[in-house]
């Protein structure tokens, strides 16, 4: 099957799934995978894989057009958000390998049927695609992707193999008070899409002094239904108890807390912020924890590298997680 045939595919893949999308909505048995957050990641993927991204991402790569001999990729996939995976196996897939998938028990409804669609779209994937049910086995090269534990035993077991092994990582915010009631609204988005589970969810602030949280909560009550949702209230009150017990300091709008908090992973229903003096000293702070970094939003301009409010739940094919090159990973293996 050679680049042309697969690009094709994939493109067609988008234009069932906008057919089909409503049909993924019963098709998990995760709570936290609920119909506006399935809706929204098959939406993305959608965008993500029509005409001109697919053909601008591969445009870098002109070793893909070289016929290969296929290897046979181990992805160990999270189950954190809907589709997680997605991005690696369609990297696997574009570049000729084989696709050797060990779906989380969270989310194994979602991928399987998107496959479904690709493999009637194009038969021939049926030979490039392996759902383990069991152990990852047989495999010449893996990504992995899960929490720092996890990661410990990934690089236990497949160091010795060709690997990309992506840890925890969190994504923070820098605002400078002089934001818009706009582009508080898109940060909303950046905090509670998949209500804050994603790598790329905003879970800390960087602040001025003297910021005033009451434009963020203004702002988030669109939000306010996820204190409706079980999983999501049972942490909001649980992380309530503890701040109110230890007498900690704390901002509450019944959905969201603030928490001062120099880390950047927060837990579930809290954002941790941080303030700063000036800019110059955050930057040099943000490159030095550039390894736990996902990715920073900000108004343009502010942090080098930064993506606008909003868009930090819709990455483009070419924002690979962790920075790490997945097509050039899966072009050179020896």
């Amino acid at each position: 099957m050679n680049l042309k045939t697969r690009i094709s595919a994939f493109i067609e893949l988008g234009k069932v799934l906008y057919i089909e999308k409503d049909n993924f909505i019963p098709k998990n048995k995760n709570t936290w995978f609920t119909k506006e957050n399935v809706d929204f990641a098959i939406t993305e993927i959608i965008k993500s894989i029509e005409k001109d991204n697919i053909e601008k991402w591969i445009s870098n790569y002109p070793n893909l057009r070289k016929k290969i001999i296929p290897r046979k990729i181990g992805v160990i996939i999270a189950g954190n958000i809907p589709f997680v995976g997605f991005h690696d196996f369609l990297s696997v897939l574009i570049s000729g390998n084989i696709f050797v998938g060990k779906q989380s028990s969270k989310e194994d409804k979602l991928l399987s049927l998107i496959i479904k669609f690709l493999i009637e779209i194009e038969p021939e994937f049926n030979n490039f695609i392996n759902i383990c049910k069991e152990r990852l086995t047989d495999f010449d090269a893996v990504i992995a992707t899960g929490s720092n534990n996890s990661a410990r035993y990934f690089e236990y077991y497949f160091g010795k193999y060709p690997n990309i092994i992506r840890k925890n990582r969190n994504s923070a915010a820098v605002l400078t008070g002089n934001e818009t009631d706009e582009e508080l609204k898109l940060l909303a988005d950046d905090i509670f899409i998949y209500f804050g589970l994603g790598c790329r969810s905003i879970s800390k602030l960087y602040i001025p002094e003297g910021y005033d949280f009451s434009k963020i909560y203004i702002n988030s009550e669109k939000y306010d239904y996820v204190k409706n949702h079980n999983k999501y209230s049972n942490n909001y009150g649980y992380n309530r108890a503890i701040y109110l017990m230890n007498k900690d300091t704390f901002w509450d709008n019944g959905f969201l807390i603030l928490k001062e908090n120099n880390m950047y992973t927060s837990p579930i229903s809290v954002v941790f912020f941080e303030n700063y003096k000036n800019l110059a000293t955050l930057k040099e702070r943000i490159k030095i924890d550039k390894n736990n970094i996902q990715c920073i939003v900000s108004r343009k301009g502010i942090i080098e590298n930064a993506i606008y409010f909003g868009q930090s739940q819709k990455p483009k094919l070419w924002d690979y997680a962790d920075n790490i090159d997945t097509i050039n990973f899966l072009t050179n293996i020896e």
